[in-house]
């Protein structure tokens, strides 16, 4: 009898954290097991702000997949772009652009999220993301374009328009990607004598009443000050009314010149979670606190793509959050869940205990609440970095990310412009391909154009 075949869709914390987990507990012939990611490395994301701000360099939070993994995983460079759930077959657009259909007996979908937008005029056209690598590398190279262009500028408006900075989001991403990109305009501007450093602004803004509401009443206070005292201009309450080449409106009827819109106001499921047709909520596929999808035979669900039951809340309907720390655990239970499939045994549901939160606002500056401490300045920055260090994967990757903020508390910041996409405009709209997904019929016509191939 042929293998079961394991598929695993994502690559993210959750999808890697399943992997290595079936790697060690699959014996040598239970079972074959194949990954979908376009890029054979695993992304960690809470360290993307200090790639964007140069703290970092790209590398070092890119890891390997290949160099960790047991080589029992076969690894599909592409995108999941449909699952013909009767069919039992995964539609993966490889990196080549050719469809392939990957038949699977069990699926774990972990395919994480997209940047969430809103239907704002020039929004995608106009603003950067900071949800990919590339997205950060990309701004790095552009803020400090800003300050080369606004150097060389003998027009005064052009100057102000180049020197004024827009983070839409005040979740953690935002605030320290704010946080950070800030400290690196202010340590550069030093380097510019032509430039005057008051022209430089940077604006925070939120549509919510408090930034990062999750850190409570007086750390989401401190946090707040921290920025406000550096000189950021936070507005909460306000939003982008509209978005243009050189200036940005705001819902409270303000116009900034700019030249810098970075967007980092949420997440949504991704859109190949529509692609099954089962019971979503907010995008988010529901499942069971076993992390099966109801009514549809091998398939699992987790990560920012599921909406996970949050088991250690009193409150009824409440799932678990789309962070770094739920998918990871949530991948080593789907792990288990999926192996007990296989031998027949009972299912776990998952339960978790908060290890709390750290939010690095780069230098000195960090506030964090590790099981509950309420913690400011170094100590603070100490649980934050040695959290972030400590969960990265690999000692390689461990040793370049200490190396970093060696060299940069050292040496500091370095301003020089790799020239990554220097000649195209790379947009929300060139990064995140929303529109490359399956209707359910297209996926029968796949499903069985694939069978005939086959035959």
């Amino acid at each position: 009898m042929a293998r079961p075949k394991i598929l695993v869709v994502g690559a993210g914390f959750a999808g890697v954290a399943c992997v290595r987990r079936l790697e060690r507990r699959l014996s040598a012939n239970e079972a074959d097991l194949a990954l979908v990611t376009p890029f054979s490395y695993q992304l960690y994301l809470p360290l993307l702000p200090q790639v964007a701000s140069g703290i970092l360099t790209p590398q070092s939070i890119a890891l390997s997949l290949r160099r960790s993994s047991r080589h029992r995983t076969r690894i599909i460079p592409g995108g999941a772009i449909g699952v013909d759930t009767k069919a039992k077959v995964c539609v993966v657009r490889k990196i080549t652009g050719e469809l392939v259909n990957e038949p699977y007996d069990y699926i774990v979908l972990a395919p994480g999220s997209i940047t969430r937008t809103f239907d704002i005029p020039g929004l995608v056209e106009h603003a950067r993301g900071m949800k990919t690598l590339a997205e950060a590398a990309y701004v790095r190279d552009h803020v400090i374009s800003q300050l080369d262009l606004a150097d060389a500028s003998q027009d005064q408006a052009e100057r102000i328009s180049r020197l004024q900075f827009v983070v839409v989001g005040g979740g953690y991403a935002g605030t320290e990607t704010a946080a950070c990109l800030q400290r690196l305009t202010s340590a550069a501007v030093k380097r510019y004598p032509r430039l005057d450093p008051a022209l430089i602004k940077w604006h925070l803004i939120d549509i919510a009443p408090r930034l990062m509401p999750e850190l409570g009443d007086k750390l989401g206070s401190s946090a707040q000050k921290i920025l406000t005292d550096r000189g950021i201009e936070i507005s909460l309450g306000v939003s982008i009314d509209k978005a243009g080449p050189n200036e940005v409106t705001f819902t409270d009827g303000r116009v900034v010149p700019t030249r810098t819109l970075i967007w980092t106001a949420g997440v949504v499921a991704s859109p190949l979670m529509a692609t099954l047709g089962a019971e979503t909520a907010r995008g988010r596929l529901v499942v069971t606190p076993e992390m099966t999808v109801p009514g549809y035979d091998g398939v699992f669900a987790l990560g920012d793509a599921a909406a996970v039951p949050d088991l250690a809340k009193e409150q009824e309907g409440a799932v678990c959050p789309p962070t770094a720390q739920h998918a990871m655990r949530q991948g080593r239970t789907v792990a288990e869940n999926v192996l007990a499939t296989l031998r027949r045994q009972p299912l776990k549901a998952y339960t978790h205990k908060d290890l709390g939160l750290v939010v690095d606002l780069g230098g000195r500056d960090a506030v964090s609440k590790p099981l509950g401490i309420e913690l400011r300045g170094m100590p603070a920055q100490a649980v934050a970095r040695g959290y972030h260090w400590s969960a990265l994967r690999t000692n390689v990757a461990k040793a370049r990310v200490m190396t970093n903020w060696l060299l940069n508390a050292v040496a500091g910041d370095d301003f020089v412009r790799t020239g990554f996409q220097a000649r195209t405009p790379a947009t929300l709209r060139d990064f995140e391909y929303t529109d490359a997904y399956l209707t359910q019929e297209q996926l029968r016509e796949q499903a069985a154009h694939g069978a005939m191939g086959q035959d």
